[in-house]
């Protein structure tokens, strides 16, 4: 009898707190469930355990080094389950583009640890959902907070605070996101680790740009419960001066978050890591989103995509 398992997940985008969330400050990020992530698993008899990805496509233990903390979930998922006796084929399909701020690795992960759950028929909390997914960040970005996996893996915006809180976000906000692809791949590991330097080099100007952040955090929870637009905007465009300010942002970033604003972006800012990644920019509508959008394409993103603020959390996973 042949054995399956499937396990899906989808993009996340931080709408505010990037970095400062890594250091106790809040942060606010909501799932793009229309960009989706799902892996398969199918048992074989052929006494292989093999992986076909967009990336990779062999033997589980030809797992090339940037695979490093998906190949040590699956080890530890195999031990957990029955040994590595059972032969079975995985595919990893994804819509999510790599090193964009969008959660790929998280994504990629919560699908593969639901997948081998489904496969063994086995229960999976959220707490150990969790567990399982932030062993592989942390082998892929450094320090990571833990938001990607724990929005990747939601159907609602969540409000986080690092060890301390993961709870539901409602926002009340009528106006349309523009994300757009600046096509450099982000660094959020060397990111990460530069923002570290500066609170050891600089401590108290860096732990203050930080603060100031997780103090925009809070406002911009503010402004989306309570429909507040052009407060947010403003928000987000302060967020980036600060982000820019660490050395986070990149001349791609500020060339599309310019021309955004130029068509009619009430804000903008970079989201994730940054050094390269997506921006983020608020609409007042789904009309003016996608005349912003259209001009990012012309000035050189390699991929836009238009969400409505109203809908997201409406449709439970």
């Amino acid at each position: 009898m042949i054995q399956t398992g499937l396990g899906n997940s989808h993009a996340k985008i931080i709408l505010m707190g990037e970095h400062s969330v890594v250091y106790g400050e809040p942060a606010i990020a909501m799932p793009i469930s229309e960009i989706k992530c799902s892996v398969t698993m199918k048992s074989t008899t052929d006494g292989q355990q093999t992986l076909d990805s967009r990336y990779f496509s062999g033997q589980i233990n030809d797992l090339p080094t940037d695979m490093t903390g998906i190949a040590q979930v699956i080890n530890i998922l195999e031990q957990r389950f029955y040994g590595q006796d059972d032969t079975w084929h995985m595919k990893i399909t994804s819509m999510l583009p790599a090193e964009r701020g969008m959660g790929s690795s998280a994504a990629t992960t919560i699908a593969l640890i639901r997948c081998f759950y489904d496969y063994y028929q086995a229960t999976l909390t959220e707490d150990e959902l969790l567990k399982l997914a932030d062993l592989e960040e942390h082998i892929t970005h450094n320090n990571p907070s833990g938001l990607d996996a724990a929005t990747v893996s939601s159907s609602h915006p969540i409000w986080f605070i690092r060890d301390q809180v993961i709870e539901p976000f409602e926002m009340k906000m009528n106006a349309t996101l523009v994300i757009a692809d600046t096509g450099i791949r982000g660094k959020t590991k060397e990111a990460i680790a530069l923002v570290k330097t500066q609170l050891r080099d600089q401590p108290q100007a860096t732990q203050s740009v930080i603060h100031q952040l997780g103090e925009l955090t809070v406002q911009a929870a503010t402004c989306l419960k309570n429909n507040q637009l052009l407060e947010l905007g403003q928000l987000f465009n302060q967020a980036q001066t600060l982000l820019a300010d660490l050395g986070l942002s990149h001349s791609e970033i500020d060339k599309l978050i310019k021309v955004a604003k130029v068509n009619g972006a009430l804000g903008a800012k970079f989201t994730g890591g940054g050094r390269g990644g997506c921006i983020i920019a608020i609409a007042k509508n789904q009309t003016d989103a996608k005349l912003i959008s259209d001009k990012l394409i012309d000035a050189g993103a390699t991929a836009t995509w238009v969400q409505p603020l109203n809908t997201i959390g409406v449709n439970h996973d």
